[in-house]
């Protein structure tokens, strides 16, 4: 890939906090569920005196301990329906001994109860578990933190009286961070829910099973002011800033690589998506490139293929891994995907450039796409980001359907094409990037690109160059250069020489509306 120009001032603690959004949807709990608790936590360190670096591992703990949410998704909905329901309501119960039990058997699927019922579902929501840490120390590890952080990471579903994950693991055995997890995750659901007496009345009840003693006693007495001190942040900066250890920007590698955890992350939600997201990102930059975009776009469309689906994690694994046809309520919670995906990404500015791009990728010139059913208006690299993933979602098996062969795949992608639905340039391109053979355009002999084949329609219909630029959603300058590399290529000077080219090439039809 070609390096764009530098994304000043992106802290790798804001990636992270990008993340533990999309895993709050996971959890079925509100928007920045994570990073409230972070607070919380910090709060209570700074409490019982962690030093800063401490504080800071307590951060990064807070906000990656639950990115494996995805990697236990498939196997929990085989056993226990709804995931996300699931892990909402697992909040509500210490889930230890009878109470585990009953939480357990209840939630257990048909085909599931029988067994569940000799074991107490223990077997099928200990590997749930262990695969999650396993995850989520192996995506946090490609953050380049600490290995005190990997360590804690480790011990997310620990509990001080040894009933957790890892069997035995028991009071200060467990890294001091995870206990604060423990605690801090907890009371941020409990609040939400029936304010200060319902955290900390739990606190009080859970105190050595669940929660380290010493850190429920540091918590109760300050709950009123930690929570007032929550309400009065504006957003993550805030939290970021109170911390000097994370301030810590990235660079572009960095970036890119963080982006690609991001990607890992959406896909684990289902073997049937493994991969997809990077061999979409793959594809839709090399047809960007075959279509004479400038590196800087080609990069754009590479990183927003990688995070286009990272919404995934607020819809159940019910609904992605169903064989049988989706009801209209289930079909809408897939549309809104793409609209979780564009909110996770909305910041910083490098993220919301980024996310403009990713969440228009299941939009449709016809109208017909998702989520904001955008027609016309769909952007130049979000048409090549649709029809990649469309491409290559075709040629990967679903519940209800085996995946396509290449041909097949490209055939269809054509019908849409052809239908209104898919860029037709964006498709050849697209087709051409998965190894199939170009079509054959008038416009070959002058050799223009496809992105300069619309733009001389455009100026051959009277586009000035301002408004080619709010058509392609390029700048003025970049319009007229691309009008300059035409007229030298076909051998004109004026609008009217071009607009004859593009007659006598039959690329415009006296059906062509008009764009002046």
């Amino acid at each position: 890939m070609g390096s764009p120009a530098p994304s000043p001032g992106v802290r790798l603690a804001e990636l992270a906090a990008t993340l533990s959004l999309a895993a709050d949807l996971g959890l079925g709990q509100p928007a920045e569920h994570a990073i409230r608790s972070t607070h919380v936590a910090r709060r209570i360190g700074q409490q019982i005196g962690q030093t800063p670096q401490q504080r800071a591992t307590t951060f990064w703990v807070n906000l990656l301990a639950w990115i494996g949410c995805t990697a236990d998704s498939y196997e929990l909905a085989r056993t226990f329906g709804d995931d996300i329901a699931f892990r909402a309501e697992s909040y509500q119960v210490d889930l230890a001994g009878r109470a585990k039990s009953e939480f357990l058997l209840r939630w257990a699927r048909d085909g599931a109860r029988s067994a569940l019922d000799h074991t107490s579902g223990e077997p099928a929501i200990e590997r749930a578990l262990v695969a999650h840490c396993e995850v989520t120390g192996l995506l946090a590890s490609r953050f380049g933190l600490g290995a005190d952080v990997g360590e804690a990471l480790g011990f997310a579903f620990a509990r001080w009286d040894g009933n957790g994950i890892p069997a035995g693991a028991a009071g200060r055995d467990i890294p001091l961070p995870a206990r604060l997890l423990h605690l801090a995750d907890v009371m941020v659901a409990h609040h939400r829910l029936g304010g200060v007496p319902m955290a900390t009345s739990v606190a009080r009840q859970r105190r050595g099973t669940q929660f380290d003693p010493d850190l429920v006693d540091a918590f109760c007495p300050l709950a009123a002011d930690i929570f007032d001190e929550l309400e009065q942040l504006q957003d993550w900066d805030q939290v970021i800033a109170s911390e000097p250890e994370l301030d810590r920007s990235v660079d572009e590698a960095e970036l890119d690589r963080i982006l690609e955890v991001l990607a890992d992350f959406a896909d684990l939600k289902s073997p049937y998506f493994l991969g997809h997201s990077r061999g979409v990102a793959d594809l839709a930059s090399r047809a960007a490139v075959s279509s004479g975009n400038t590196s800087r776009d080609v990069k754009l469309v590479w990183r927003a293929g990688l995070v286009h689906d990272i919404g995934r994690a607020g819809v159940p694994n019910t609904i992605w891994d169903k064989p049988t046809p989706l009801t209209a309520s289930e079909a809408e919670r897939i549309r809104l995907h793409d609209y979780y995906t564009e909110r996770m990404l909305r910041r910083p500015a490098v993220l919301a450039e980024i996310g403009a791009v990713a969440s228009s990728g299941h939009e449709r010139l016809d109208g017909s796409g998702y989520h904001r059913a955008a027609a016309s208006a769909v952007q130049p690299l979000a048409r090549l980001l649709g029809a990649a993933d469309a491409y290559h979602a075709m040629g990967e098996a679903r519940p209800h359907r085996p995946g396509l062969s290449p041909a097949e795949a490209a055939r269809q992608l054509r019908d849409e094409a052809r239908s209104g639905k898919l860029d037709p340039v964006a498709v050849d391109a697209v087709l051409v990037a998965a190894g199939h053979s170009p079509r054959r355009r008038p416009t070959s002999a002058a050799g223009l690109t496809p992105r300069e084949t619309e733009v001389l329609v455009l100026v051959a219909r009277g586009a000035s160059n301002r408004r080619v630029a709010e058509l392609l959603d390029i700048s003025p300058k970049t319009a007229g250069s691309h009008i300059e590399h035409i007229y030298a290529k076909i051998g004109v000077s004026t609008r009217a020489g071009a607009a004859l080219f593009a007659v006598q090439h039959g690329l415009v039809s006296p059906t062509t509306e008009l764009t002046i």
